[in-house]
């Protein structure tokens, strides 16, 4: 009889699996109804104030009617009339954009059109929302922490080689890691930062981006008759390659590159599998001199990155600074 219970047991598992993916389901659908009516009356409140000149004080006696003869609908307050308003005049038309807003809940659409400036920055937080599936908390750190400017520094100083070999890697990597978590000393040893990412993996991991799955730390290379170290590696899902992370505490220096090439070099030949694409070499530094980096990679071979990381947060105004001026160099000198 226990032997039964337990084989019983052994199998609820599967029954608590079933509801947990049918209330997914129906939270779905609400969702995208509640998105939906939103959407409907923020459509009706943006022509009303086009065509007809609702203002304000109309909005509040609507939100005050609502109240009294719908007290059941609630959510309907005068600000959020106006937000709805605001919702709808931000992505109609936007055939890209419009239908991802039905994928997140009022709350973190809500955190998106309040926090973010530019449509291409809503796209970003949008779609890595969506496929890392954020919490409400995770996505505000993620605004916060400038995830967006972050990454589009590094798109635009991607080496010919990444680009070429991962036609898909735009919106993967980022400029600067923020590993403010790591509570790291200044100054600090490389066997420190490698110690403490390993402690903070799945915050480290959230601040990769989506798609980063861990493989192991002080990686095993041989190669003739010497052993070396690779100190960390991860594999990407979506770019379907193997991506080597070295660690250096110090300044950016050219001579960083041969090393991270040459382990490139040997993960292909002695790891990477048939159907997978060439690894790429991310080398993380504690400072960089972009024009020293931009000058390495110019006639580097391989697939490879330089990053900074930084300790503690970076002003959102200064990286927005920063970005415009990369992209005005960018088109100034657009063969550079």
């Amino acid at each position: 009889m226990t032997k039964a219970i337990k084989q019983n047991n052994s199998e609820f598992p599967e029954i608590l699996a079933i509801i947990e993916d049918g209330r997914s389901r129906a939270f779905q659908t609400i969702n995208v109804a509640l998105i939906e009516t939103y959407w409907a009356v923020g459509s009706y409140l943006s022509c009303k104030v086009a065509v007809s000149g609702w203002g304000k004080g109309v909005i509040r006696e609507l939100a005050n009617w609502l109240i009294t003869n719908a007290p059941e609908a609630r959510g309907f307050s005068a600000s959020n009339l106006w937000r709805m308003m605001q919702f709808y005049d931000t992505y109609a038309g936007n055939e890209r954009l419009a239908p991802m807003v039905r994928a997140l809940s009022w709350s973190k659409n809500l955190l998106i059109l309040g926090q973010c400036k530019t449509l291409e920055e809503k796209e970003f937080y949008l779609l890595s929302s969506t496929r890392a599936n954020w919490s409400k908390r995770e996505l505000q750190s993620q605004i916060e922490r400038s995830s967006f400017e972050r990454t589009m520094l590094a798109d635009l100083k991607l080496a010919p080689p990444v680009r070429h070999l991962h036609q898909d890697v735009v919106g993967t990597f980022k400029d600067t890691y923020l590993l403010d978590f790591l509570n790291l000393p200044e100054p600090h040893l490389e066997a420190d930062l490698q110690t403490a990412l390993l402690h903070n993996l799945r915050k480290f991991l959230l601040e990769l981006g989506d798609g980063f799955a861990f493989v192991g730390e002080k990686v095993r290379i041989q190669v003739g008759n010497r052993d070396f170290e690779l100190d960390l590696l991860f594999y990407h899902r979506d770019l379907q390659c193997l991506v080597a992370f070295e660690l250096k505490t110090g300044q950016f220096e050219p001579s960083h590159l041969g090393q991270l090439s040459f382990y490139l070099e040997a993960l292909d030949r002695d790891r990477k599998r048939p159907h997978e694409n060439p690894s790429i070499g991310v080398l993380l530094c504690r400072r960089k001199d972009d024009e020293v980096v931009e000058y390495s990679l110019s006639r580097n071979l391989s697939p490879a990155l330089v990053a900074e990381y930084e300790t503690k947060m970076i002003p959102r105004q200064i990286l927005r600074e920063k970005l415009h001026e990369w992209r005005e160099m960018l088109q100034a000198h657009p063969g550079g």
